[in-house]
């Protein structure tokens, strides 16, 4: 902790360093992307991307996980997604797995989470059985879950579909939706190529 608080009263200096990039902050924001990312720390969308303040909207889920949208039954996640879309007009949006991913492997290998409830029903109620990789489709569970967890980032796209304001904009060609898989242990980035089932390349 104390490098954490060492690092923020230290931070004024760096921006008082670079004072007009960030004075241009006070005009608002005008994020290029919205970045849909797992809640893990060795996961950081803007050390990823090398993106400045301002340039890249972050929603961070347990496992990356996009939930089904009600609009009467409004959740911080929906919310999120629905104003980086049409408040700030975001032309892409990414849904970032990555690999030796804890929600996913629970999610794969069913693991037992009474002694984490909220966990459990985050997990139940966002993932409902039907987008769950099946066992059969998959291979060999891996250490680092690499094909579980692209077969999930993609099926996440399928529920941003689902929301209006995604569905319009895409519609209008003004939004464009990608998954990409990052491996923690190596730094690689790897993207999901549309018309190829589940497969994913080289960006």
């Amino acid at each position: 902790m104390k490098s954490l608080i060492d690092n923020a009263r230290s931070f004024a200096s760096h921006v008082a360093e670079n004072a007009e990039s960030f004075r241009a902050l006070e005009a608002g924001q005008s994020p290029e992307a919205l970045f849909i990312s797992c809640s893990d720390s060795r996961v950081v969308p803007s050390l990823i991307t090398g993106a400045r303040p301002g340039e890249l909207f972050e929603l961070r889920t347990a496992g990356n996980i996009v939930p089904e949208y009600h609009h009467d039954h409004p959740a911080g996640e929906t919310a999120t997604i629905e104003y980086a879309v049409r408040v700030l007009g975001v032309r892409d949006i990414i849904v970032c797995g990555h690999s030796h991913c804890g929600a996913v492997t629970a999610i794969v290998q069913d693991d037992e989470l009474s002694s984490a409830p909220a966990v459990r029903g985050w997990l139940e109620r966002a993932v409902p059985r039907a987008v769950r990789a099946p066992r059969s489709q998959l291979a060999p569970v891996s250490a680092d879950m690499a094909e579980a967890v692209q077969h999930h980032a993609v099926a996440q796209l399928e529920r941003l579909r689902a929301y209006p304001c995604v569905r319009e904009r895409m519609a209008e060609g003004l939004l464009s939706l990608h998954a990409w898989y990052y491996e923690v242990h190596t730094g690689a980035v790897r993207a999901h190529r549309p018309g190829g089932g589940r497969s994913f390349g080289p960006l």
